[in-house]
């Protein structure tokens, strides 16, 4: 057993011993658990902070929350990046956050925007209205991915082309693959058209990077938290990507996932959360 499982194991251990239900901070360049205030002081130092999510998790959401809240509460101007709404709808998000919108109609808007149950996400998007913190959709539209999903970048038009940041392309990087690989397994190895599923996943990665550096720019001030899945939020998925357009530094944490019985390195995450 590799050591890093080792020392997952030696946490899950002590959580189920001691009835801990707090999620536990783990730092991979050390193999360490932290504390909560270690974990937030070391994560304010980047510009962009990636906390992947398992959409379905309540307990990822929760700590999405904890991240957002205590970086605001020091002091931070912060603002939050969304796969959960298309980057054509931000008019949507501002409305909410300046109390232009009620909730019924921002939920319906939610759920035109994203499958999950609003219940996962509704606290952070209230506590954003509360606190004034600029909400961004960082998403493109979801029949662009699908179809390259099913026949790959090249089926795309010149208006479907139209719908995506300039100068998009689909290079798959071989580490980026052999991630995919190894957490689809069976999947990857079955499925003809698994290079379409990466195109698909390169393409979404580099959308969303782009909104998020074309804010950034706009308010160098700001720190960015992006809540995305677990794959765009590994570094070799948005992080990548991100550096293609400025010098940012940025974090890459990592919540437990079903897919997570695999080896994690410094390279591919700075934390892994672990929930009861």
């Amino acid at each position: 057993m590799k050591k890093f499982f080792i020392t997952l194991f030696i946490i899950l251990t002590f959580v189920n011993c001691h009835g801990e239900e707090s999620p536990k901070f783990v730092r991979i360049s050390g193999y360490e658990s932290v504390s909560f205030k270690s974990f937030i002081d070391d994560i304010s130092k980047g510009q962009i902070i990636f906390v992947g999510e398992q959409h379905s998790e309540l307990a990822h959401h929760r700590v999405q929350l904890m991240i957002i809240e205590e970086l605001k509460n020091r002091g931070y101007k912060i603002a939050v990046g969304l796969e959960m709404f298309r980057e054509k709808e931000q008019n949507v998000l501002d409305e909410w956050v300046n109390g232009k919108l009620d909730e019924l109609s921002f939920i319906k808007k939610f759920y035109e925007n994203w499958g999950s149950n609003w219940k996962l996400y509704g606290d952070i998007f209230k506590f954003a209205k509360e606190k004034n913190i600029p909400l961004v959709g960082l998403n493109v539209p979801k029949e662009i991915t699908k179809k390259v999903g099913q026949y790959g970048f090249d089926s795309l038009t010149k208006d479907e082309l139209k719908n995506l940041p300039p100068n998009v392309t689909c290079q798959i990087d071989k580490k980026y693959l052999d991630l995919l690989k190894n957490v689809f397994g069976h999947k990857a190895e079955n499925n003809k058209n698994f290079n379409n599923f990466c195109e698909a996943q390169v393409l979404w990665d580099q959308a969303m990077a782009f909104y998020i550096d074309r804010f950034l720019k706009n308010n160098p001030d700001y720190k960015m938290i992006v809540l995305a899945g677990t794959i765009h939020s590994w570094k070799y998925g948005i992080p990548k990507q991100v550096q293609k357009f400025g010098k940012y530094k940025t974090f890459s944490v990592i919540q437990d996932n079903p897919f997570m019985e695999r080896d994690i390195s410094s390279e591919e995450a700075d934390y892994f959360v672990i929930h009861k």
